[in-house]
């Protein structure tokens, strides 16, 4: 970008700012944008039929939930990050052998996460490919249990992770979405549960893709990050005892190369003795009792909170309203973790169309915004663009190293330098852009003024790097 232009991107970002934040547009049109934006990705959910605002957010959870139960559009350039789990296995221990015969075959992992990253791009930005709310459901659930391409054996099971494990209950029961990211291959692999065995286990060779390692031993790794952070929080009223307890209930969960499923129960590898976990006794009953155990945490009122907050941070305020998240968490214990049912009630709560609470766009969620205002990406080079943003961001795809997922406040993302990367990013996609006009109906007067004092190819750029279009 030139030095005129980059000067024109900061204008929109900061001298209109003060302007664009401070007088917020309180009409239909503003509530219809909140819906768009924070339950869609933007410009995508625009066309609306006549249906606006709250209306338009209900209507599509109910969308949403039955298109999380059909098989997900998948174009065919990209499906073969989505082929079953015995071929995704054997494709990458054959990539595996060659490497260690000295050969630098490394395309197929490589392939396979490229694709299922343009399909995460496609869906949060093509409505066509996928219903906005759900796309921005798999979001969070994906952040909320996530897993690391980068470590070990993940990166080929990723994407299909996202699709089979995380897609087809983010509008059902929790207990059902965390007992699917349990089982799965990739949360297997990414906190080291596939290693995991009763103390005194004979030793056993490292499951497919795990490098060859030998694993003998407890491994508390899953077990912490299961209560920590995917259910009772780590306020939660846990106890070291209790981590222990809980990963020997899951010893002998593992992978199985050969089904379907990629996961199977090693009994000759479970702790068959008694454990407590939170006051309650587990007895010798294999599997089930890692499936119990996961239920019990599932439907804790301290996972009650936790979801519930988190629900409310994403889609109301970095810091929402006590009251609403208290009755998002009776509504959550009241229906057993009924995720759709508590969205529901969030849609139905005032406090998230109050025009006060404000919520900061993420890299990503930005990007699948500007996406969707462009009709999505149109080829390598775009694609290329939108990773290349992510990762300079610090938010790449199925890149985040930690299990608690990357933060979503604005203070995480908020600053000088990340504006001006927007900025960027804006432009270039812009310039695809040929009318400004149907952005710029969602910017104050003050802003839309500004914009028009730039020449027209600009003008797209400008309104995707406005203040307004930071938010949500």
């Amino acid at each position: 970008m030139n030095n005129a232009i980059f000067r024109l991107g900061l204008c929109a970002l900061f001298a209109c700012a003060g302007t664009a934040m401070a007088q917020p547009v309180t009409d239909t049109s503003a509530e219809h944008w909140r819906a768009v934006s924070r339950f869609g990705y933007g410009p995508a959910g625009l066309q609306a039929d006549g249906v606006q605002g709250k209306a338009w957010a209900l209507q599509q959870l109910q969308v949403a939930t039955a298109a999380s139960r059909a098989a997900p559009r998948m174009p065919a350039e990209l499906a073969s990050f989505d082929e079953p789990l015995p071929t995704l296995f054997e494709k990458f221990r054959r990539e595996r052998e060659m490497r260690s015969q000295g050969q630098d075959e490394t395309r197929f992992s490589r392939e396979v996460a490229r694709k299922a990253a343009a399909w995460r791009l496609a869906a949060c930005s093509r409505d066509d490919v996928e219903n906005p709310l759900l796309a921005r459901m798999t979001e969070f659930w994906f952040n909320h249990l996530n897993v690391f391409a980068g470590k070990g054996a993940v990166r080929p099971f990723a994407g299909h992770y996202v699709i089979h494990a995380i897609r087809p209950h983010a509008l059902g029961r929790y207990e059902d979405l965390l007992l699917a990211s349990a089982r799965h291959p990739a949360m297997l692999f990414y906190l080291d549960q596939a290693r995991s065995v009763a103390d005194g286990s004979p030793m056993r060779p490292g499951a497919a893709g795990s490098g060859g390692q030998r694993a003998r031993g407890l491994n508390e790794n899953y077990a912490r990050e299961l209560m920590e952070l995917h259910t009772l929080g780590v306020n939660g009223g846990y106890t070291q005892a209790d981590v222990r307890a809980l990963a020997r209930i899951l010893t002998g969960w593992t992978v199985d190369p050969r089904s379907d499923g990629g996961f199977r129960f090693a009994p000759r590898l479970h702790d068959d003795g008694t454990k407590t976990l939170l006051g309650q006794h587990f007895g010798n009953a294999g599997v089930q009792e890692g499936e119990a155990a996961i239920r019990l945490l599932a439907r804790h009122p301290a996972t009650a909170q936790r979801i519930s907050l988190r629900l409310a941070q994403w889609f109301v305020a970095d810091q929402p309203p006590p009251a609403l998240v208290q009755r998002l968490a009776q509504r959550y214990s009241a229906t057993q973790g009924d995720i759709a049912a508590v969205l529901r009630t969030l849609i139905e709560s005032p406090e998230t169309w109050a025009t006060e609470s404000r919520l900061f766009k993420t890299p990503l969620d930005y990007t699948c915004s500007v996406l969707a205002a462009a009709g999505g990406i149109q080829d390598e080079r775009g694609l290329n663009q939108a990773l290349g943003f992510l990762a300079s961001a610090g938010q790449p795809l199925h890149g985040w190293q930690t299990p608690d997922g990357y933060k979503t406040d604005s203070a995480t993302w908020l600053s000088p330098e990340a504006l001006s990367r927007r900025a960027d990013f804006a432009f270039a996609v812009g310039r695809r852009l040929d009318d400004a006009r149907p952005l710029q109906r969602w910017l104050t007067p003050a802003t839309r003024t500004r914009i028009a004092q730039e020449a027209p190819a600009l003008q797209a750029g400008l309104a995707l790097a406005s203040p307004e279009y930071m938010y949500k």
